[in-house]
């Protein structure tokens, strides 16, 4: 499901469930430290969405390394990677490309239900708001509102490993293209500089299907790479309920 969101030359892999429901079962010795002393919910869903990671990185022929959290939470992806991790109830993806492709990227799956009530005027603009209400009454099987939270959970995604900056929800104003399945982000914050030019907008693409929103971001390589995303990482985070607690005291992004 997760290529669905995803040009060629990023190597997706996504899966229903947990690959491994005890958690563990694959993981390089320093991973399963990372997990001793969590929850069996929470050791199934980090084992299954790196073993998800190494099939893609396979896809790639990047020899296999531990993915363990870095600087907030970010997974250390080996040289010359980058890549993106999702995880929600019943639904684990990962998406990964080379350096020299993709600059960044960001993925979120979150489930195809309402935002929680009073979640939506926290992480939305007015003009958000009033674009979704539009588009729910031409397609009432999506959850606009969830569909928004997500998109921009894959924009924070895609601008803190080359920004190293937090991005409040409000700091970027999105709009979705229903036909196209797209959707453009325009960064209120001053956005990453690569190769000398300064990215204000983020481009994205969006499905939903099964139960489940997804979402993608990008951005695609420009010579030479900025220093501030060397070594590679990049956030993984279980949206819900965690961001979306996070979203009802602060309005803040946080790892896992």
């Amino acid at each position: 499901m997760i290529d669905s969101v995803l040009p060629p030359e990023v190597s997706g892999v996504s899966v229903f469930g947990d690959l491994s429901p005890a958690g563990g079962h694959g993981l390089f010795p320093a991973e399963v430290a990372t997990i001793a002393r969590s929850v069996p919910k929470r050791r199934a869903e980090f084992t299954t969405v790196r073993l998800c990671a190494r099939r893609a990185l396979d896809k790639l022929g990047v020899p296999l390394v531990p993915l363990v959290p870095g600087e907030r939470g970010a997974v250390v992806w080996p040289a010359g990677v980058t890549g993106s991790m999702t995880h929600c109830t019943g639904f684990r993806a990962a998406a990964v490309a080379r350096s020299d492709v993709a600059a960044s990227l960001g993925i979120d799956a979150e489930q195809n239900q309402p935002l929680p009530e009073g979640i939506l005027e926290v992480i939305s603009l007015p003009r958000e708001r009033a674009a979704i209400a539009a588009l729910a009454r031409q397609r009432p099987d999506v959850h606009w509102d969830r569909l928004l939270f997500s998109a921009k959970e894959s924009v924070y995604k895609t601008w803190y490993p080359l920004t190293r900056r937090e991005l409040d929800f409000t700091d970027a104003e999105l709009q979705f293209d229903l036909g196209a399945s797209t959707f453009s982000a325009r960064l209120l914050a001053p956005g990453p500089e690569l190769a000398g030019r300064r990215h204000g907008t983020f481009s994205g693409r969006w499905t939903a299907g099964h139960g489940f929103v997804l979402t993608a971001i990008v951005l695609p390589a420009e010579a030479p790479r900025p220093t501030a995303v060397r070594p590679e990482q990049s956030l993984e985070f279980s949206a819900t309920p965690a961001l979306i607690r996070h979203a009802q005291t602060a309005s803040q992004h946080d790892p896992e």
